[in-house]
């Protein structure tokens, strides 16, 4: 049995992770602050699924959740560190302690989830990683300062620990998503002033993102097989946004 950690499960980008993951026969542990309301869907489906409530900036939290994993399956084959918050003001008014704690959670925590569950994987020789990064790791989005350094900071990572963990057999990746329609975004969307048309007019495809194309991305890069020498990659999900340099009148009239 191959065996799977998400965190920020219980919704968006993790929820649907948790269940693409379930369907292709891991077995799971979730970690939220909140409770994963999907934990008693996925046991119906059949999956072998256990889930803690709990703040992952806090190192005895995830000591707790290698105890529970290592007691339960005794192994650890894919980690998603998926759980990120995000924090939108100009730069000049942002206080460094609102900065440190996006750091805490977007940056540190991935670390040390990864040194934590990492260990486990170096020590089977086998293992796969995978950080949600962003768009905002790959390029500049105003506004955004704490953000965009934490994730650009995960991607620096990612590609730091697949040097250095490669060679053991263990994988470290990134999926950087563009715009997704999530809970996130929605509470981003009415409190820092876009729409939809803002987003979807910026990406080639002419659409958000859903949660199903990163998991599904995920997934792929979680799979041995799938993915086996594919290591220190940052995968952006993006519509094409990020490739695409045209102004926006070129843009749109390229759309059939």
């Amino acid at each position: 049995m191959r065996v799977a950690i998400v965190t920020g499960a219980a919704q968006g980008i993790g929820r649907r992770t948790s269940e693409v993951l379930a369907q292709a026969g891991y077995a799971l542990l979730l970690l939220d602050l909140q409770p994963c309301e999907n934990l008693l869907a996925l046991r119906a489906a059949g999956c072998d699924v256990e889930a803690l409530s709990g703040d992952i900036a806090d190192e005895t939290f995830i000591a707790l959740a290698m105890t529970v994993v290592m007691k339960r399956w005794g192994r650890v084959d894919v980690l998603v560190n998926n759980a990120g918050i995000s924090f939108i003001a100009p730069a000049e008014t942002i206080e460094a302690s609102a900065f440190r704690r996006v750091l805490e959670i977007n940056l540190v925590a991935p670390f040390v989830l990864s040194r934590t569950f990492g260990s486990i994987m170096l020590a089977q020789r086998e293992g796969s990683i995978v950080n949600v990064a962003s768009i905002a790791g790959l390029v500049g989005v105003s506004d955004r300062t704490a953000y965009n350094a934490s994730k650009h900071g995960l991607i620096g990572l990612t590609r730091t620990l697949a040097g250095e963990w490669g060679g053991r057999g263990v994988r470290v990746n990134a999926v950087c998503p563009g715009w997704v329609k999530t809970e996130m975004d929605l509470a981003d969307q009415a409190s820092a002033g876009y729409t939809d048309d803002d987003i979807t007019d910026r990406v080639p495809m002419g659409r958000f993102a859903s949660s199903d194309d990163i998991a599904r991305a995920i997934l792929f890069l979680a799979d041995p097989v799938q993915s086996g020498f594919i290591n220190g990659q940052a995968v952006a999900i993006d519509g094409g946004w990020t490739a695409d340099g045209s102004w926006q009148s070129l843009r749109t009239s390229k759309r059939s």
